[in-house]
């Protein structure tokens, strides 16, 4: 009997043995079936979101660079032809450019939420309400570029500095005009995934624009003027590419043609676009005044070079993030269309960290170049110098502005674009811009940055905790009641 116990007693702890064994096994197969059920939504997602960012990306660096050439050219005429045009273009025509950018950005919520729904027609009606509003827009902010240089001089800018750019800003009025038309039809394209026509229309543009800047600055010797002119020209390129893929037949099932519907309801598409309008302009102001802010230092032509320099390696860089912002937007509108909550946090989770590792990348890559990266705009000593000097606080900037743009992209996607403005005011006008005038009257050029950079990082703060927090669930079924109260004039 001992001896049958004995074997009795092998036997449950055998078994026992081999229980926990077995559970430990099952428990690791569904770690592991986790761990793959993961990474295969990741690939899924990153696939459906660089359908977005991959053209996206080459779209906005392509229409960057635009800018960029056309500041280039005028470096290599002067010091004070290149703070001039930087002036007028990054400063004056960017406010501009900065609201009107904000206000179609409207588009995305509804276009995007809209696609996801399935209401194609609803697109084409909105993007021609984006039309209009904007067009009424463009026509009210046109006097600011013929007052231009008083403008400047009131913000206590250089006569000479201010004289010049007064003249040149007129000459982007071409350039104001065609962002009404063509900011709508990026969207409106970019919300249905037709985003290779946009870099195709935009790599198109940039040849055109190379071309036509070589003729008129070297051959027909039209000085700034000519640069100016360019860039309008191009971007009017841009537009009427894309305005004739989309009334000839590229669109088919979100375009119907010109309609009245897109006089109905316009109330409350302004409302919208107006809250979109100030949480953008309101991000793309913010730099801006950091060069407004650099003209009243001491040697203010060598600093607003240095400094335009700066922003345009950064804005080039940006087109990156920037480009999450637009797929990320997309990606978030379409699953709150379609009413899945959870797949909008995935798609928000997903982008982030994609667009912050390519941001560490950047900043590597600018702290190892830190003495080199002014060189395609300028030979100047001092101002390489100047730049140098900057380089560790553009390599922070571009690292803290990978991951911003894309919290930005999830708020639009969402339709928040009311509290992020709110938020944005706070943190960069009371809190960036004074601790940036602080800052620069104790540190100078240095300091102001230091202080922006302030700003942004408490915004960027927040608005991750928002995103985290979010109930998603909630957001989709808000989607669908905005779905049902924009498309009632049907």
């Amino acid at each position: 009997m001992d001896r049958g116990g004995r074997r009795q007693g092998e036997a449950d702890f055998t078994a026992a043995l081999l229980c926990d064994d077995t559970r430990t096994t099952l428990e690791r197969h569904q770690r592991e079936e986790s761990c793959s059920d993961l990474w295969r939504r990741v690939r899924e997602e990153s696939k459906k979101l660089w359908e977005v960012v991959g053209p996206a990306i080459f779209t906005r660096t392509a229409t960057y660079s635009l800018n960029v050439i056309m500041q280039a050219f005028a470096g290599h005429l002067g010091n004070l032809e290149l703070a001039s045009v930087s002036f007028a273009c990054t400063v004056l025509a960017g406010f501009n450019y900065g609201l009107m950018l904000g206000m179609a950005s409207a588009l995305e919520t509804l276009c995007g939420q809209a696609y996801g729904a399935k209401k194609y027609y609803m697109m084409g009606v909105y993007m021609q309400r984006s039309w209009i509003v904007l067009l009424v827009c463009a026509v009210l902010l046109t006097p600011i570029y013929f007052f231009a240089e008083d403008i400047l001089l009131l913000t206590g800018q250089p006569p000479e500095l201010s004289a010049l750019a007064g003249q040149v800003s007129v000459w982007f009025i071409p350039l104001h005009f065609s962002l009404a038309f063509l900011f709508p039809l990026q969207r409106f394209l970019q919300c249905q995934r037709k985003n290779l026509v946009n870099a195709v229309a935009a790599a198109t543009a940039l040849c055109i624009h190379l071309f036509v800047s070589w003729l008129f600055v070297y051959k027909l010797q039209f000085g700034l003027i000519g640069i100016a002119l360019t860039l309008g020209f191009s971007w009017w390129a841009i537009t009427l590419m894309l305005l004739a893929y989309v009334t000839c037949g590229g669109c088919p099932e979100t375009w119907h043609g010109f309609t009245v519907e897109a006089f109905a309801g316009l109330g409350e598409f302004v409302k919208l676009s107006a809250t979109s309008g100030v949480m953008l302009c309101l991000e793309n102001w913010y730099y801006r005044i950091l060069i407004l802010l650099t003209g009243n230092l001491k040697n203010a032509a060598v600093a607003v070079d240095a400094l335009s320099i700066c922003m345009n390696i950064n804005g080039w860089e940006m087109m990156i993030p920037l480009a999450f912002f637009a797929g990320t937007g997309v990606r978030v509108a379409n699953e709150l269309g379609a009413g899945n909550g959870k797949g909008a946090k995935f798609a928000a989770t997903v982008s982030s960290t994609t667009s912050l590792v390519i941001g560490l990348f950047f900043w590597v890559l600018i702290m190892v170049l830190h003495d080199k990266i002014a060189l395609i705009f300028t030979t100047s000593v001092v101002v390489l110098d100047a730049v140098d000097k900057l380089s560790l606080l553009l390599a922070f900037t571009i690292l803290l502005n990978s991951i911003q743009p894309v919290l930005s992209g999830v708020a639009v996607g969402s339709g928040w674009q009311s509290m992020v403005a709110y938020v944005n005011i706070g943190c960069y006008y009371i809190i960036g811009i004074p601790m940036g005038v602080l800052l620069g009257w104790l540190f100078n050029l240095g300091g102001i940055w230091t202080g922006m950079i302030g700003g942004t990082a408490v915004q960027t703060l927040i608005l991750a905790v928002i995103t985290v927090r979010c109930n998603w669930e909630k957001e989709a079924m808000i989607a669908s009641t905005r779905m049902d109260k924009f498309s009632q004039v049907r």
